[in-house]
């Protein structure tokens, strides 16, 4: 079970609540699960994407440890800007994806 990071950005008060039940609030806006299996994680994301597509108000990014993708992590968003991670020559760098809309 991979280390599970959520960072949220003005969010409304239900994400930061609902968050705080189920990680560890280590710093404002950021929530630590040590040990948070898939589908839990699963869960919660599905939860936070249900209520951010009714309010589409900030952003929200969900970092775990993934041993099977090249980087070792995947990251979700919420909101945008959204980013990628990607392996550059041996380097781990973030490139933005502009939506066209």
């Amino acid at each position: 079970m991979p280390m599970t990071v959520i960072v949220s950005s003005n969010v409304r008060p239900r994400f930061t609540g609902f968050l705080g039940s189920v990680m560890v609030e280590v710093a404002p806006s950021v929530y630590l699960a040590a040990a948070m299996n898939t589908g839990v994680r699963e869960r919660v994301w599905e939860t936070l994407s249900d209520w951010h597509a009714a309010e589409p108000q900030g952003s929200i990014v969900l970092i775990w440890g993934a041993s099977a993708s090249q980087t070792g992590i995947k990251v979700a968003y919420l909101g945008l800007p959204r980013r990628d991670l990607i392996e550059l020559d041996g380097l781990l760098i973030v490139r933005r994806i502009f939506d066209s809309a």
